[in-house]
């Protein structure tokens, strides 16, 4: 019994020995070589002092920020293009002499519209006893009620303009 307790013995400091032996000769080298991966690794993210995982977590912090961000600037977006749909942002205007005992161009037709083409066409008409101002109503780039060629011309040059 006493050979089989040093039998059993011998063998495990055996199996111990070569275990060991394969931890420095394989295992520690392998330990080696990741360690110098995670050094590269945390010096390409994050520099000496950051370890990869807290640069990845910064940079997931970041993401966050940037999303939230984004999502505001998108809100934004959205009722600045609600407002440009309204906005005056194509204006013609014409000057013309409506009577031929008038010069120097005084009467016009200025048209004030929104990228739809909805607005107004101002008419003033300047004759040498007085002046009168008219206004009309358009809607997708055409007048509601007759309009003169002079107010027609100012609607198409707001409708051109860019």
């Amino acid at each position: 019994m006493q050979m089989l307790i040093i039998a059993s013995c011998a063998s495990f400091s055996g199996a111990l020995l070569a275990l060991l032996v394969y931890h420095f000769a394989v295992v520690r080298r392998s330990l080696k070589g990741v360690r110098g991966s995670l050094a590269v690794i945390d010096g390409l993210l994050g520099g000496k002092a950051a370890t990869a995982t807290n640069r990845l977590s910064a940079l997931e912090d970041i993401a966050a920020e940037e999303r939230s961000l984004l999502a505001g600037i998108q809100a934004r977006l959205a009722e600045l293009e609600g407002l440009a749909r309204t906005d005056i942002s194509r204006i013609g205007f014409e000057r013309y002499d409506a009577f031929d005992d008038t010069g120097s161009e005084l009467s016009y037709a200025l048209a004030l519209l929104n990228r739809e083409g909805d607005g107004v066409v101002l008419t003033s008409i300047y004759s040498r006893t007085d002046s009168r101002t008219f206004g009309k109503a358009v809607e997708k780039f055409e007048p509601v009620v007759h309009a003169s060629p002079e107010e027609l011309r100012a609607v198409a040059r707001a409708r051109d303009r860019r």
